[in-house]
C-alpha cells in the first residue's frame, strides 16, 4: 500500500523549467524579476505611476510628521499596500488579456473585482491618513 509521501514522490507534478533551485542565484533572481515589474509597470501601468508619483513624496511627508513611529510606519505600510494591490490587479488584467482580448464577462469580472481591491485599499490609505492626521489638523485649528 502506498502512503500519500510516496505518491507523491512517484507522480511528482512536472517543474517548470523558469522554476529557481535555491540559494543565492534565487535570491538574485528574484530581485531582478521584481526590478524588471517594477520597470514593467512604471512603463506600461498609468495607475502604478500616479499612485508611485502620489507615493513617494506622501512617504517623505509621513516621515516628516510630528507622529508616533508606529502612525509613520502605519502611514507609509498603506501607501505600500495601494502599490502592492494595483501591481496584482495588473497582473490579473494582463493574463486576462494573454488569455483573450474579445469581451467575456468572466473577463470583465475579474478585471472589475481587480479594480475593486485597489478603490477599498485607496479609501483605506485615505482613511488612515485622515484618522492619524485629524488630532494634528484639530490642535493647529483650535478644535
Amino acid at each position: 500500500m502506498n502512503t500519500p509521501h510516496r505518491d507523491y514522490a512517484v507522480n511528482k507534478p512536472p517543474v517548470s523549467e523558469f522554476k529557481s533551485r535555491g540559494g543565492l542565484k534565487r535570491i538574485a533572481g528574484a530581485v531582478i524579476y521584481s526590478m524588471d515589474g517594477f520597470r514593467s509597470a512604471w512603463k506600461s501601468e498609468p495607475s502604478f505611476r500616479q499612485e508611485a508619483v502620489i507615493a513617494v513624496p506622501a512617504a517623505i511627508i509621513a516621515l516628516l510628521l510630528p507622529v508616533t513611529a508606529l502612525e509613520k510606519l502605519l502611514l507609509i505600510a498603506v501607501l505600500l499596500l495601494v502599490l502592492v494591490v494595483e501591481l496584482l490587479n495588473s497582473a490579473i488584467e494582463a493574463v486576462v488579456d494573454r488569455i483573450s482580448l474579445e469581451r467575456h464577462p468572466l473577463s470583465k469580472h475579474a478585471k472589475d473585482v481587480g479594480s475593486a481591491a485597489v478603490c477599498l485599499t485607496l479609501l483605506l490609505a485615505g482613511a488612515t491618513w485622515a484618522v492619524v492626521l485629524f488630532p494634528l489638523f484639530a490642535e493647529w485649528l483650535h478644535w
